[in-house]
């Protein structure tokens, strides 16, 4: 269990120590109950970003040249606590973010998983040994960690994205200043928490917690920064750019998505809408591998939208911790206050609304929408061509299988892609030619797996792949060595 109490406002870690000062403190409020404050926790400073950036540096020689095993079983008993705590750490996930209590358990699950993965990760790196073409000289390529790590995290896998960042920084010897999201702080404590107590040792791994326009700046422009992990908007993916440039950082950019699924006349009619429902839909829509635009071929797509109006309006909206519920609140007003001008934009501009798009009231107050579906779109549109991110799907009338690809592929973002068809033919051909960094067959366009390679393509990412064994692109650097016997 956790080592501090849980009265007093959560502090920061850094240099090993918590530091509960701060000037100001962030509240944390239950999507699904207003009036539920999860916690406080301390906002930090500019001085304690330096700080933490400055013991990170401090750390990094001996971390990364220390003892593999040492390493891995660190990695190993951050993992098994967190499997370990699953239902509690998942039921926090649930009431601070919003998705469901089964959705949020399942990615307290993953993240668990993430950190047993790299744990056995770190033994298995590996480098190549070549001939030079000079007689007598012997060529060894190794890997070694970049330094110092920036991980900025987003709210909507509050535990998830942070843990796929912070695992393999570690586990390939990196050190870490962590920076989550103001919005969801409970997940990201909770699990500085178990590494702090996994002997990780002091200015290895740093948490630093506050406000991202202002704390996410002081990181990205520090020189002392070697390497920017970051998941968020893509306007704030395009200012951590910019500003590595400037330093010269290493960068790794996960940004939006407008991610469409297209329906095939000959597709299986009940698994499309079973798909098309949980790809748009669950987590509340707040997914950046969201369907959120379905292109749906002429012969299907009156029985489609039908059947899709009736899914939707069966959905349970309600407590993110309440049994039955499919679909929890928006994270926050500001989110919902999006959301409702997306679906009003669309509207003006010739969209009809089919189904939901309306606050719900519910036993307590919270930031409630019913899920909503548009109708009548073209890909010119405002609403097809940003991303929302809620509950909020649109569709287009494609004339063909060949009309279906160009509309899919018909924006400046490529982060996943979904079709449904009983065709082998299309199934494979869409495979190819979809510009997109992920391609679900018969499956929603989110949800993958915790050891393969995660990311897009145009506007959407930036950098190397994150996940799996991909993740070492990133977290390492080449050194090529030559040695004349």
């Amino acid at each position: 269990m956790s080592s501090i109490s849980h009265q007093a406002p959560r502090p920061n870690l850094i240099a090993g120590q918590w530091r509960a000062q701060g000037a100001e403190s962030i509240r944390n409020i239950n999507p699904s109950d207003l009036s539920d404050t999860v916690g406080e926790y301390v906002a930090a400073s500019f001085a304690d970003v330096a700080d933490a950036i400055a013991a990170a540096r401090a750390a990094f020689p001996a971390w990364s040249r220390g003892p593999l095993q040492a390493r891995a079983e660190m990695l190993e008993t951050i993992g098994l606590e967190i499997h370990r705590r699953r239902e509690e750490l998942g039921d926090l996930l649930a009431r601070e973010e919003g998705k469901t209590l089964r959705e949020a358990i399942g990615e307290v699950t993953r993240a668990a998983q993430i950190f047993k993965f790299f744990s056995g990760e770190v033994v298995r790196q590996s480098g190549e040994k070549l001939e030079s073409i000079r007689p007598g000289v012997e060529v060894d390529i190794t890997r070694e960690p970049v330094g110092v790590v920036a991980v900025i995290t987003p709210w909507n896998f509050p535990i998830a994205i942070p843990s796929w960042k912070i695992a393999p920084a570690l586990a390939y010897g990196n050190c870490v200043v962590f920076k989550p999201s103001e919005v969801t702080p409970g997940c990201a404590w909770e699990l500085a928490d178990i590494i702090a107590r996994a002997n990780v040792p002091a200015g290895v791994f740093n948490l630093v917690m506050g406000r991202g326009a202002a704390l996410g700046s002081a990181l990205v422009r520090s020189c002392e920064i070697d390497a920017i992990s970051f998941t968020g908007s893509v306007a704030t993916g395009r200012q951590v750019l910019a500003s590595a440039l400037e330093t010269g950082a290493k960068v790794q950019l996960e940004m939006g998505g407008k991610n469409p699924l297209v329906v095939l006349d000959d597709a299986d009619l009940a698994q499309a809408v079973e798909v098309a429902v949980d790809g748009a839909f669950y987590s509340t829509g707040q997914r950046c591998t969201a369907s959120s635009r379905f292109i749906v071929t002429k012969g299907i797509c009156p029985r489609f939208i039908e059947a899709m109006t009736a899914a939707i309006g069966a959905l349970q909206i309600g407590d993110a911790r309440k049994a039955g519920t499919q679909v929890g609140p928006v994270v926050s007003q500001s989110q919902i206050e999006i959301d409702l001008g997306g679906i009003a934009r669309a509207r003006t501009e010739g969209a009809r609304l089919a189904v939901g798009g309306e606050r719900l009231k519910r036993d307590t107050e919270g930031f409630y929408l019913s899920p909503a579906l548009l109708t009548e779109t073209t890909n010119d549109q405002w609403i097809n061509r940003e991303e929302v991110f809620g509950p909020i799907a649109t569709t287009q009338v494609a004339d063909n299988y060949e009309h279906a690809v160009v509309l899919a592929n018909d924006t400046g973002l490529g982060l996943a892609a979904g079709i449904c068809t009983q065709s082998l033919k299309y199934a494979h051909d869409f495979r190819r030619r979809a510009q997109a960094g992920m391609v679900m067959v018969n499956l929603p366009t989110a949800g993958v797996d915790y050891h393969v390679p995660f990311g897009g393509r145009k506007g959407s990412s930036y950098g190397p792949r994150e996940q799996g064994r991909y993740a070492r692109e990133f977290y390492t650097t080449v050194k090529t060595a030559y040695t004349r016997a």
